[in-house]
């Protein structure tokens, strides 16, 4: 069975240095990594180096459900690149800089027990909120 990929993108009017810090630092990763505002995330670790665990703990503000988000980097070119692995699923987040933006693209192994639809709009709207994070400085 061929799992079908999902990509999602932005473009950030910020330097290179900034998006890859913000996307690879916990302290950042906590501030932006929900897909609406009644979740947030908790926690968050880095190993950011190939073979290093990373893992952000996502909840319900309410607090009436939880779970990680985790899994293993297979590949890091910083400021470039990042590849990882998550419940036997594989994503690549690419950064790219296009004159005094970056655009930041995110593939991954789509699910079974959401829509297609669903993955791409909660990845879209994850990258949104970062997107808002870094030019809010």
């Amino acid at each position: 069975m061929h799992t079908q990929r999902i990509t999602v993108e932005t473009r950030i009017d910020a330097p290179l240095t900034e998006v890859w810090r913000a996307y690879t630092t916990p302290d950042d990763i906590i501030r932006w990594n929900a897909a609406s505002e009644d979740w947030h995330t908790t926690a968050a670790e880095v190993d950011l180096r190939e073979g290093g665990a990373f893992s952000s703990r996502m909840e319900a503000k309410d607090g009436s459900m939880g779970f990680d988000f985790a899994g293993t980097y297979t590949r890091v070119v910083p400021q470039n690149l990042i590849e990882y692995e998550f419940g036997g699923r594989q994503a690549r987040v690419e950064f790219a800089p296009d004159g005094d933006a970056v655009t930041v693209r995110v593939s991954f192994d789509a699910e079974d027990s959401h829509s297609v639809e669903e993955q791409r709009a909660g990845w879209q709207a994850i990258l949104d909120n970062f997107a808002r994070h870094v030019t809010a400085g």
